[in-house]
C-alpha cells in the first residue's frame, strides 16, 4: 500500500469535513427559510392548503390593519429566521470543531506515539526504542533517519566506555606492580636511606594509591550503564550498612553518624524498599557520607534519612560543616570538579565522587538537589521512584 503523506492526510479530511459542513449548514438554512415562508402564506390564507396563487381581497376599511398585522408577522419572521440561523450556525460550527479535533487527533496519533517513544529513550537502553515502519511518508522518513540517529549513539557510547574501561584495565596492572614494589619497601628496612629519599617514597605511595582510587572510579563508571538494576533493596538495612562501615572513617575525624528516624506518619514496623541496582545505590550513599564527613568541622554530625513520598524513596545526607557555595552548586557534579582543590587532595579525593552519584542517580531515573540546611552545612536529597511496592 503506497504511504500517503501527512499534509494529504490532513488535506482530504479537512476537505472532506468542510465540505459535509457546508452541506449540512445549507440544507439547514433552508428547510429554516421554507418554514418561515410557509408561516408568512399560512397568514394570509383562508384555508390550511398552499395555493399555486393568492387572491387578498381587503375591504378598505380594514386595509390598515391588515398592513399593521402583516408588517408585524413580517418583521417576527425575520427575527425568528435570523435568530434560529445563528443558532443552526453556532451548533453546526460547534459540531465541526469537535469533529475535526477528534478527526485530527486520530490523523496525529503517529506523531504522538513517536514523541512518547522519544521520551523513553536513556543512554543504556538506546537500541530498545528504535521505531517500527510507519505508513506515513513524513513520518516514516523521520523514523529512518531516528534509528540512524539511535544506532550512531549508541555505537559512540559504547566506543567511549570500552575506551574508558580498556584504558582503566591497562593503568591498574602498572600501578598494581608499582603498589607491590612500594610495599616490598616498605617491609624491609634501608638504613643507608635518607630523609630525602623516605619522603620521596611516601609521596610515591601516596600518589599511586590516588591513582589506585581514580583507576577504580573511572571502571566503576565505564560499567555503569551495563549492571542490571532490578534488586528489591531495604533503605534502611543499607543504610545501616554504610554506616557501619563509615563509622572508622567518623571517629577518626570525630564527627557523629546519625541514623535520622522515620517521620511520624511511617509504621514504626514499616520497611521501605526500593527496586534498582544494590552495589550502584550502595556506592552512591557511601560517596555521599564518606564527603559529608571528610569535608564536616570537628565534633561534627552526619544525618542520613530516608521516608517515602507517594511513589517516591527521599534520601537524605546532611552534615554541619562549611557548605557550599551556590554558584557551585551544579558544578559539584562535574568529574575532576573541585571547590577547594588543596583541600580535595589533602583529604586523598580524585574528583570524581559526586559525578559518579548523578550517574547513579541518572541511570535510576531519580534526581539530586544540594542545599543549605539549618546549621549552614550541605544537604543532599535524592528522589528515586520506588519500583515496588512496600511489604511489611
Amino acid at each position: 500500500m503506497k504511504k500517503i503523506s501527512l499534509q494529504w492526510e490532513l488535506t482530504l479530511l479537512t476537505t472532506a469535513l468542510i465540505t459535509i459542513l457546508c452541506g449540512c449548514l445549507t440544507f439547514f438554512l433552508y428547510k429554516n427559510g421554507v418554514h418561515y415562508f410557509d408561516t408568512l402564506q399560512t397568514s394570509i390564507t383562508d384555508q390550511g392548503i398552499a395555493p399555486e396563487a393568492v387572491y387578498i381581497d381587503i375591504p378598505d376599511n380594514e386595509w390598515d390593519d391588515f398592513v399593521a398585522q402583516f408588517s408585524i408577522e413580517v418583521y417576527n419572521s425575520k427575527s425568528d429566521y435570523r435568530s434560529r440561523s445563528l443558532l443552526i450556525t453556532a451548533i453546526v460550527a460547534l459540531f465541526g470543531g469537535a469533529a475535526t479535533y477528534f478527526i485530527s487527533g486520530r490523523a496525529l496519533k503517529p506523531l504522538r506515539e513517536f514523541s512518547e517513544t522519544v521520551e523513553k529513550v536513556q543512554a543504556q537502553n538506546l537500541t530498545d526504542y528504535t521505531i517500527e515502519e510507519n505508513k506515513i511518508a513524513e513520518l516514516d522518513r523521520l523514523r529512518i533517519s531516528y534509528n540512524k540517529m539511535l544506532m550512531r549513539l549508541s555505537v559512540s557510547f559504547e566506543t567511549q566506555r570500552q575506551f574508558t574501561g580498556n584504558a582503566a584495565h591497562e593503568l591498574r596492572t602498572p600501578l598494581a606492580l608499582i603498589q607491590a614494589q612500594l610495599d616490598l619497601y616498605h617491609t624491609t628496612e634501608h638504613p643507608e636511606s635518607t630523609t630525602a629519599t623516605e619522603e620521596t617514597i611516601q609521596m610515591v605511595t601516596e600518589q599511586n594509591e590516588r591513582l589506585g582510587k581514580l583507576v577504580r572510579t573511572l571502571l566503576d563508571m565505564s560499567e555503569l550503564q551495563t549492571v542490571a538494576r532490578n534488586d528489591r533493596i531495604e533503605i534502611h538495612s543499607l543504610i545501616e550498612e554504610v554506616l557501619t562501615d563509615l563509622e572508622p572513617l567518623a571517629q577518626e575525624k570525630k564527627v557523629e553518624l546519625i541514623r535520622k528516624s522515620q517521620e511520624v506518619r511511617e509504621k514504626a514496623d514499616e520497611v521501605l524498599f526500593l527496586t534498582g541496582s544494590d552495589i550502584l545505590i550502595y556506592r552512591m550513599l557511601y560517596n555521599l557520607v564518606e564527603n559529608a564527613i571528610k569535608y564536616n568541622r570537628k565534633d561534627g554530625t552526619v544525618m542520613v534519612s530516608a521516608l517515602r513520598e507517594k511513589n517516591k524513596v527521599v534520601l537524605t545526607v546532611s552534615d554541619t560543616g562549611n557548605g557550599i557555595d551556590e554558584a557551585f552548586r551544579e558544578q559539584i557534579f562535574e568529574p575532576f570538579f573541585r571547590v577547594d582543590k588543596s583541600r580535595s587532595r589533602e583529604l586523598g579525593g580524585v574528583g570524581l565522587g559526586l559525578a559518579m552519584v548523578r550517574e547513579v542517580v541518572r541511570v535510576h531515573d531519580g534526581t539530586i538537589e544540594v542545599y543549605t540546611n539549618k546549621h549552614l552545612g550541605t544537604t543532599f536529597e535524592v528522589k528515586m521512584s520506588i519500583g515496588a511496592e512496600k511489604t511489611v
